[in-house]
């Protein structure tokens, strides 16, 4: 009953701002080139899915995410551990990336390319170093913020150096690991098609700049919402179940 009740206030919800859109274009405040009628924006979603634009851009976008996002998962955990375990290297290389953190993305694109030039390099450049961060930064607060008993615990039970980081410490961190990840999930992938809005490749990036350069604002809107739908699905499918999951193992879930 709980989940009908919601599914219905979703869809109440999205039926009023559809038709909020609808009745803002019928009033022609501003001209159809600049604000796109939901027919419009479903007939160009329609066309795009039908002449395989859309998937290729889909499938081209998520292979430089999951290579991107996994290098920055690897080099995000590693550097969270080391900043966690190692004082000095936190009050020196943490209050750099904490620095780090606060710039946009874009502001590594001119970086990434003076370094690589306009290819794949540069592109993947700016996913891992927008996404790198927040996991490592979720992952020292994760290990720096556990109880003490946790460890005292373990150390009682005959848990000590490895054996006391994997089986005790590292599963408490798991709510700050996982936030972290989906922290930078969002981070990478907004680098990614920030990345291919300046290089001219195949990617869901282009397919915004080619709406752009054709003054086509039904295409821009809807690759919009193909870009949000992914994001949607990633996080309901993935991160959200994972996070139920865990609230449910550590007793954290809401009461009824």
């Amino acid at each position: 009953m709980k989940t009908l009740n919601s599914v219905a206030r979703q869809f109440v919800f999205y039926a009023l701002l559809l038709g909020l859109w609808q009745a803002l274009a019928a009033l022609k405040l501003w001209p159809p080139y600049l604000f796109p009628t939901p027919a419009g924006v479903l007939e160009a979603l329609r066309t795009g899915f039908s002449d395989h634009t859309f998937l290729i851009g889909i499938g081209v976008s998520m292979r430089r995410m999951l290579l991107g996002y996994g290098l920055s998962t690897v080099l995000g955990i590693s550097v969270g551990l080391l900043l966690a375990h190692n004082d000095f290297l936190e009050e020196t290389l943490g209050r750099l990336v904490v620095g780090l953190q606060s710039m946009p993305s874009p502001c590594w694109l001119p970086l990434a390319i003076l370094w690589f030039g306009l290819s794949e390099k540069a592109i993947l450049f700016v996913v891992v170093m927008g996404s790198t961060l927040a996991i490592a930064i979720n992952v020292e607060a994760g290990l720096r913020n556990l109880p003490r008993i946790y460890a005292m615990a373990g150390r009682n039970l005959g848990a000590s150096g490895i054996r006391l980081f994997l089986l005790v410490l590292l599963p408490a961190s798991l709510p700050h690991l996982v936030t972290g990840l989906k922290q930078g999930w969002a981070f990478a992938w907004r680098s990614l098609i920030a990345g291919e809005m300046i290089y001219i490749t195949l990617g869901l990036g282009q397919l915004l700049m080619l709406g752009r350069d054709l003054n086509d604002i039904s295409l821009v809107i809807a690759v919009m919402f193909v870009i949000a739908g992914i994001g949607f699905l990633v996080d309901g499918l993935i991160f959200r179940t994972v996070e139920r999951n865990l609230r449910q193992k550590w007793g954290l879930a809401k009461s009824v």
